[in-house]
């Protein structure tokens, strides 16, 4: 559980600097007829310094995420990592200056409240194999993630936001899930497993979606897509299909922190867009 919350810091700091790095590296012209996702923008993001400081906590707290992934129930460890969301805002309001009422207040404590409830009910990681067929599965899950992006530009604004948003959180998704699924680190085992390519393509993908959703429309609403397309799905796989259980009775308690921590994170869905008003004051800088 350590390294859960260890990889929701990472995740959550990280949002700050690379919103703030997204905003500064949008082009000037009006970008309203544009596609959904911005491969160039990605490129132009890494000029920023702290978008690459971002990347390096993300990458950091992606080891974490493979640790907690190795030794917690999937549904654990996702709405751990939706909790980063409560990273964010207290970062924001710490550093950035952003006020949070006092109803999100309580959001961030709604979602230590579930992670707490969560820690006590979670059991061990499931036992079972996943099937080749899995594997495959989240293969084509990775590919119908890039080709939502690829259409997300052709809805309107609001839908945009949600279609990037699900769509990046369906890639992270396929990520947590695929951790699972890979049995060896061994060449001969990595190269030939459906699900080593899974995890690099949704992973790519979900990275792709997401900083052309902090650049593009509503964040809030991308961000509450990301949140339940991250947590939902990878839980109900990792229940089904790879045995992920509770401690002996407390399945309710599992279900309701469950639960409590994804609608608090819902709850601070508009901190995936934290810095604005720090970037604006600090777009007019020379």
């Amino acid at each position: 559980m350590v390294c859960a919350l260890g990889a929701a810091v990472c995740f959550g700091t990280a949002t700050v600097l690379q919103a703030i790095a997204a905003r500064a590296a949008a082009p000037t012209a009006d970008a309203s007829g544009s596609s959904g996702v911005d491969a160039a923008l990605l490129l132009r993001a890494l000029r920023e310094w702290r978008y690459i400081a971002g990347l390096a906590l993300d990458g950091v707290g992606f080891v974490l995420q493979i640790a907690a992934l190795r030794s917690l129930p999937i549904y654990t460890v996702g709405a751990a990592l939706a909790a980063s969301l409560a990273v964010t805002a207290v970062v924001a309001a710490w550093l950035l200056h952003v006020r949070l009422s006092g109803l999100e207040w309580g959001a961030v404590a709604v979602v230590c409240a579930g992670l707490a409830m969560l820690g006590l009910a979670s059991g061990e990681e499931g036992d079972k194999a996943g099937s080749t067929a899995l594997k495959y599965a989240m293969l084509g899950t990775a590919v119908v993630v890039l080709l939502l992006g690829a259409l997300a530009g052709r809805l309107p604004d609001r839908g945009r936001a949600l279609a990037l948003g699900l769509g990046a959180g369906f890639g992270f998704g396929v990520v947590e899930v695929s951790v699972r699924l890979i049995d060896g680190l061994t060449p001969s085992v990595l190269f030939t497993n459906p699900a080593t390519y899974a995890l690099l393509l949704g992973g790519g993908a979900a990275f792709l979606l997401l900083t052309s959703a902090l650049q593009r429309g509503s964040v809030t609403t991308a961000t509450a897509g990301l949140v339940i397309g991250e947590t939902i799905g990878p839980a109900v796989v990792g229940v089904v299909w790879l045995g992920d259980r509770t401690r002996e009775g407390l399945a309710w308690l599992a279900v309701l922190g469950f639960a409590v921590a994804v609608a608090g994170a819902l709850a601070l869905a508009r901190f995936g867009e934290a810095p604005v008003e720090v970037d604006e004051s600090e777009s007019v800088a020379p």
